[in-house]
């Protein structure tokens, strides 16, 4: 069963984690403003559940190269961002993560304006010292733009304090 939050369009599935509950509270806290390299870019999180983290992207000027499209590091954050988040929402109590390495495969030219982006990462494998996810971004008709895959380091939570 899904449930969607109110007020932020997050939803939510009945199995839930730690991490996953921990990036939830987080996101709502940064709700009216936000804080780190999500607010930055203007992401939002429009899916979080067990395994699995979307998240929006509205293209602008900002992010542009001189090309005249979407600068690849900005696609490559957002994909790095849905699919470490994906890892996080699957982590016990107190672990954490960081990402190891991320590859990125470039599918088409995005237009400044060229509307909304929907990004989705999902874990592969959820070990107790490395995961690997995937994620895939499409426009907003639907096409994929990007995908990748990532491996991150599982830091196991602190022993006896």
């Amino acid at each position: 069963m899904t449930v969607v939050i109110p007020r932020r369009g997050i939803v939510r599935d009945e199995r839930t984690t730690p991490g996953l509950e921990q990036l939830r509270a987080a996101i709502a806290a940064g709700a009216d403003g936000g804080a780190g390299i999500g607010a930055l870019l203007g992401m939002t999180a429009e899916s979080l559940e067990v395994g699995r983290a979307v998240f929006g992207l509205e293209p602008s000027p900002r992010f542009g190269n001189p090309l005249g499209t979407v600068h690849g590091g900005v696609l490559s954050t957002l994909l790095d961002s849905a699919m470490s988040c994906a890892v996080h929402t699957s982590l016990p109590e107190g672990a954490g993560y960081t990402t190891l390495e991320l590859k990125v495969n470039f599918v088409r030219a995005v237009p400044i304006q060229g509307g909304r982006l929907r990004c989705e990462g999902t874990t592969v494998h959820m070990g107790r010292r490395v995961a690997t996810c995937e994620g895939r971004i499409t426009d907003q008709d639907g096409r994929l733009v990007a995908h990748g895959t990532a491996t991150c380091m599982v830091f196991a939570p602190p022993t006896g304090q």
